[in-house]
Order: C-alpha cells, then sequence, then structure tokens
C-alpha cells in the first residue's frame, strides 16, 4: 500500500527530513526537481514531444513548487531539450531554497523572464511541445487569484500537454473541489508521496497519470504516522489465494443475498451473479414471493428462496423468522439491492441488520433504512459492511451530497469510527474506512461504471468475499479492486457509453486473471 498525505502531513514529514535527518531542504528540491526530470524526460513521446530538442514552457511561482520547477529546467537543459522559465514573480521576491536553484539554473545558461501580463505568455505556450506546471505547491491555501489565476487559465487554454510538479496548481492537496481555476495535467510527477488530492474526487481528473518521485527520504519515515494509504494489486492478491485441488463448494462459503421486489428483480440477479462470478461456493437469493419466480428464471447457477410479502411487492416483516433459518446455515448476507422503501421493509432490513450475527454487507435500499438510525448498528454482533454513494452517504449523516464530496476521506472515515462500521463510499476513488481509523484509497474503476446497477455488482462481489471467510477490510478493499478492475476490462471491450453492469459481471473473470498475472 502506498502512503497518502494531506498537506499538513507533507509539512512535517519535510520537517522530520531536514530537523531529525539531517536531509538540507535544498538537497530535498534538488531530487523532487530530479525526479521530476526523468518522470517527464520517459513521457515526452507519450506527450508527443520529441525525444532531444523539446521546446518546453515552465511556468513558475515564487515558492517551493517554483524551485522545482527551476531544477527541472536546468536538468532537460542539460539533456538536450529546450526549456523556457516564465516566472510568476519578480525574482527579487523568491527567496530561500527556491532562489539557490534560480541561480544555479541561470548559471547553466537558462534565462526566466518575469510575466507581468499573462497575455504575453500566450505565443510561447502555443509553440511549445510541453507545459510544465511550477507554480503552486501543496501549501497553497484558498484560490488562486490575479496572476497566478491569469496563468493557470492560459495553460489550460493552451492546447498543450501539462505536466504539473507535486500538484496541480489550485487542485486542493487534501481533497475536495477546487476553489477556482485549476491546473488540468496530462500526468503529475509527486513528490514522496501522494496527495489526498490527487487519489480521489475531482483530482483524478486534473492530475492525470500520477506518478511518486522519491526524494530521498527513507520509506519508513515516510510511512510514518499516515493513516491513508493507496490500496496496490499485491495487496489485493495476498487475501485471495489460489484453490487448492482438494477443496469442494462448501469451501468457499455459502452466501444468502436479501434482495429484490416486484419490478426490481434485475437487481438480486445481478448481485448474485456477482457474487458468483467472484467465487462463492454457493448462492441463495431470498426475495419477495411475487418476484421469486422472476428471480429464478434469471439465474442458472444460484438457488432462490419466496419469502413473505407486502401489498407492494416487497419483503414482509413476516419474513423475519424464515431469514434467521436462512441466514443460520449461510456464511454471509448481502442485502439491500432493489429492496424497496416500504416502511415495512425498510424496519425490516434495520432489525436484520442489528442482529443477524452474520457478517452483512449492507447496500442501496438497505441502506436508505438505517438513514438516521446509527443506534441500528451499536450492538451488532458481526461486521458491517456498508457500501453508499454520495447521495446515500449524505441521508445517512443527514448532510448535503456536496458537503460529503468536499472531504470524502474525512466523511468515509468520520462515519466508520462514529458508527463502528466498515465504509466503502464509491465514487473516483472509493475510499475504504476501517471504524479503527485507517482508509484506503481505491485506484481502479472508470467513468462508465456510473450506471445503474454496478453498485449491485460490488454488493454481490464482496458478499462472496465475506463468505469466503475474508475479514472486512481486506474483504472491502479487494472487492471495490476487482470491481473496479473488471469495470476497466469492461470498458476496454465495449467503451465507456455502452458499459453497463452485466458487462462488468462478464469482465470478472479477467479481472481475476490480471490480478493474479505474477502470482
Amino acid at each position: 500500500m502506498l502512503p497518502v498525505f494531506t498537506a499538513e502531513e507533507m509539512r512535517r514529514l519535510d520537517r522530520r527530513a531536514v530537523q531529525e535527518l539531517g536531509i538540507p531542504g535544498a538537497t530535498l528540491m534538488e531530487n523532487a526537481g530530479r525526479g521530476a526530470a526523468a518522470a517527464l524526460l520517459a513521457a515526452l513521446p507519450s506527450l508527443g514531444a520529441p525525444r532531444r530538442g523539446a521546446r518546453l514552457v515552465i511556468v513558475c511561482g515564487k515558492g517551493g513548487n517554483g524551485g522545482d520547477g527551476f531544477v527541472v529546467a536546468r536538468l532537460l537543459r542539460r539533456a538536450g531539450h529546450r526549456p523556457q522559465v516564465f516566472l510568476a514573480a519578480p525574482p527579487g521576491e523568491i527567496a530561500g531554497d527556491a532562489a539557490l536553484k534560480l541561480r544555479a539554473m541561470t548559471r547553466a545558461g537558462v534565462g526566466a523572464r518575469t510575466v507581468e501580463d499573462d497575455a504575453a505568455l500566450v505565443p510561447a505556450l502555443a509553440a511549445a511541445h510541453v507545459v510544465v506546471d511550477a507554480l503552486l505547491g501543496t501549501g497553497a491555501r484558498g484560490a488562486p487569484t490575479g496572476l497566478v489565476a491569469r496563468l493557470i487559465e492560459r495553460v489550460n487554454g493552451c492546447g498543450r500537454p501539462v505536466v504539473a510538479l507535486d500538484v496541480p496548481s489550485g487542485l486542493p492537496a487534501d481533497g475536495g473541489p477546487p476553489a477556482g481555476p485549476a491546473v488540468r495535467a496530462a500526468c503529475t510527477p509527486t513528490f514522496a508521496g501522494l496527495k489526498r488530492g490527487l487519489v480521489t474526487g475531482p483530482g483524478l481528473e486534473h492530475a492525470g497519470r500520477v506518478t511518486v518521485v522519491d526524494i530521498g527520504i527513507p520509506p519508513e519515515e515516510v510511512r510514518r504516522d499516515v493513516a491513508t494509504f493507496l490500496v496496490e494489486r499485491g495487496d489485493v492478491v495476498a487475501h485471495l489465494p489460489r484453490r487448492r485441488r482438494d477443496t469442494h463448494k462448501g469451501t468457499y462459503g455459502h452466501l444468502l443475498v436479501l434482495a429484490g421486489s416486484v419490478g426490481k428483480t434485475g437487481a438480486a440477479a445481478l448481485a448474485a451473479r456477482a457474487a458468483m462470478r467472484a467465487g462463492a461456493g454457493l448462492v441463495t437469493v431470498a426475495t419477495a414471493a411475487r418476484a421469486q419466480p422472476v428471480v429464478a428464471g434469471l439465474l442458472l447457477e444460484a438457488m432462490s428462496e419466496p419469502l413473505a410479502d407486502t401489498p407492494d411487492g416487497t419483503v414482509a416483516i413476516a419474513a423475519r423468522k424464515r431469514l434467521d433459518e436462512l441466514s443460520a446455515t449461510r456464511d454471509a448476507v448481502a442485502m439491500g439491492p432493489g429492496l424497496g422503501l416500504v416502511d415495512e421493509t425498510r424496519a425490516l432490513a434495520r432489525d436484520l441488520v442489528a442482529t443477524l450475527p452474520r457478517p452483512i454487507a449492507v447496500d442501496a435500499d438497505a441502506l436508505t433504512a438505517l438513514a438516521g438510525s446509527p443506534e441500528t448498528l451499536a450492538s451488532a454482533p458481526a461486521p458491517r459492511c456498508l457500501t453508499p454513494h454520495p447521495g446515500e452517504m449524505a441521508r445517512l449523516l443527514g448532510v448535503s451530497a456536496a458537503e460529503v464530496q468536499r472531504d470524502r476521506i474525512e466523511t468515509a472515515r468520520g462515519l466508520a469510527a462514529a458508527w463502528g462500521v466498515h465504509v466503502a463510499l464509491k465514487g473516483a476513488g472509493t475510499v475504504i474506512a476501517a471504524p479503527g481509523g485507517r482508509v484506503l484509497v481505491n485506484p481502479t474503476g472508470n467513468a462508465g461504471m456510473a450506471s445503474g446497477g454496478t453498485g449491485d455488482v460490488l454488493t454481490g462481489i464482496l458478499g462472496a468475499f465475506l463468505a469466503r471467510g475474508l475479514d472486512a477490510e481486506p474483504a472491502l478493499a479487494a472487492a471495490v479492486y476487482l470491481h473496479g478492475l473488471a469495470g476497466d476490462v469492461a470498458a476496454e471491450r465495449v467503451g465507456e457509453e455502452s458499459l453497463v453492469a452485466g458487462d462488468v459481471i462478464d469482465a470478472l473473470p479477467e479481472a481475476f486473471r490480471r490480478l493474479r498475472a505474477d502470482d
């Protein structure tokens, strides 16, 4: 797992490196610029630039990010390219380590031009192969203003590929939507470790391809005191060992899926099919009696069970005893997809979440049933894994979806700790939070998965992993990662525009194969 930093955590790491490890700040800046230059040189062909003699415009601020840009300019010149450096502030306002790097760049034969009118930058941008954004770093606060804001808009409008150093200027390093203009980069070499704003929410659109640059701080120091991490393929493989030859279907768990109602049978079928493709040994779908024949007709490999239903065709409270009997012989439960929002069914869902002695994946209508009722989970006898999208998370917390999106990581962390549950806040860079405070961010998935039913597929995958015996956190991490990876495979096959939930299920076998490619 890769550590993910807040701006404050990054400042503390830099301070420890200087004060406790004795690494001079100028050395850290040199290492950052050197690593960024190497990443940029490697990326030039993919950015449409020549391997030699590329014209690069480097737009620098007066702080540390500008200092990184000066190092990059010097090293690009040494590598045979043609960097032009433009300053957002007069040289006299540049101090500290950045001033040292500016002088070193000038001695190396790279001049710097102070920008007073942003329009003067337009001809240079138009002639560049690549633009390098070195205006604002992780320490920036609030919306860019004045000349810096106008320069960001010029960079975004120039039609040239942009490489952002550390974070795209104007993008909050801690995550959330930009408060003003923000650079849209093709790639972002970031220093020492990932930043929250690069791995979830709007940052995924602004940062492009992100690579981590080693700046000379020992790995054990980089990971110290960090509670947020990016999931990597190896983290998932470790929890999904290859099947032994001497096994049978009972080895891989029996999942009970409580889902579906009249008119919403597809949700139950999607969850069940996904669970089977995710390796559950057995799957039983329990659904409203009037919906059961349709569900059964949609499934070949899974069993189905009719339950007492309401006049609206949803599961009735009278089904509680039968559900107790069914869950007693199952290893885990997945509940919520298509369950319905009739008051009686919602009351049943709350009761089951509070009392069933099995791990439960809680999604969709079952989440809505929990809104405003955190006490339901206070003494749950087994792990509860909630998988809300931002709207469902907003209902759970009684806030707006915009508030949820402003700080996805801390929102998920806060609910997990307060409610004593495991949470996967779905979306761009799904956030997985445990009650103890650790947060994982998922790197897989794409915009094509923003279509009806893909959440039901995740519910089935998660339920399968819980039934197979995985603990809650690794089950959630593996399910979210594999779900996103299958979505990426599906997008390769059908494109993002045409992708539907069934495509994700069909792509699960290839996703497993890629997951285990080097295992």
